[in-house]
């Protein structure tokens, strides 16, 4: 499959591999910690996919083996950058994909460690490949912060005593202990996180599109407002049951071949 790199900015690099876009944290002398531009670049590249419908899915991991992300720059934040809290539209999708409002589907190959604001990136992603040698954690207690990028919303992934205790020790645990919770969906070798994450990603992206947004969608929808997400069943259902995708995989099943999906 023909790799395709695109515009990148510092400390962030994109590529696009058929279907699937990588978006890689680029800052490995220093652990890939987000700065204002990094984010409003994960936010682009979030409008981007949502506007192309050739892209199916994205890969969002890091650069080295020691860290997918270590949070916000704390020396930029302290030179007074700012760091996230724009008001443009590339911001606003980087929140968004945060909380997990981004229709693509998003894999995180979680190639290190990842603690409070890397942690609370990975927490928008849908599924999670984590490192053997990962480690996840909210510090911010010990710093006079807490994790208020969503951080605080880790009960909907995992049981609430275990985001407790991360939220209120601030201990981190390890990749396999984040495997047992459910934080993550699989805990592989180092060299093999960015392969396995692709995988998915392209598994994936080999199925229906509006069904890939609903069910993400009302999934998510599901842990938090149960009563809303009722409601936008009979929606989805009116979209997605009538579509023409829905009719193609009708046709292909019995035509014993591959869909062609268009997304509508």
């Amino acid at each position: 499959m023909s790799v395709e790199v695109l515009n990148s900015i510092e400390g962030l690099a994109v590529e696009r591999r058929g279907p699937v876009l990588i978006v890689r944290l680029d800052r490995p002398s220093s652990r890939n910690a987000l700065t204002g531009p990094m984010i409003r670049g994960i936010g682009t590249a979030a409008l981007e996919a949502e506007s192309d419908p050739q892209i199916r899915a994205i890969v969002l991991t890091g650069t080295g083996d020691r860290a997918f992300c270590s949070g916000m720059d704390l020396r930029a934040f302290a030179d007074g950058e700012d760091i996230g809290y724009g008001s443009d539209d590339a911001t606003d999708a980087y929140h968004r994909l945060g909380r997990g409002e981004i229709p693509v589907p998003i894999i995180g190959a979680a190639n290190g460690t990842a603690i409070g604001g890397g942690l609370e990136l990975l927490l928008g992603c849908d599924i999670i490949v984590a490192s053997s040698a990962a480690v996840f954690g909210f510090p911010e207690v010990r710093r006079g912060l807490f994790p208020g990028g969503g951080g605080t919303f880790i009960g909907t992934r995992i049981p609430l005593g275990a985001a407790l205790e991360m939220t209120l020790t601030g201990d981190t645990i390890t990749a396999e202990r984040g495997y047992a919770l459910g934080l993550v969906n699989a805990v592989v070798e180092p060299d093999a996180v960015l392969d396995t994450a692709i995988g998915y990603a392209e598994r994936i992206a080999a199925n229906a599109p509006l069904g890939l947004a609903a069910c993400k969608e009302l999934a998510r929808l599901a842990v938090v407002q149960p009563a809303a997400a009722d409601e936008r069943l009979g929606e989805w259902q009116s979209v997605v049951f009538t579509s023409e995708d829905a009719k193609e995989g009708a046709a292909a099943f019995i035509e014993k071949r591959p869909p062609l999906w268009t997304g509508r």
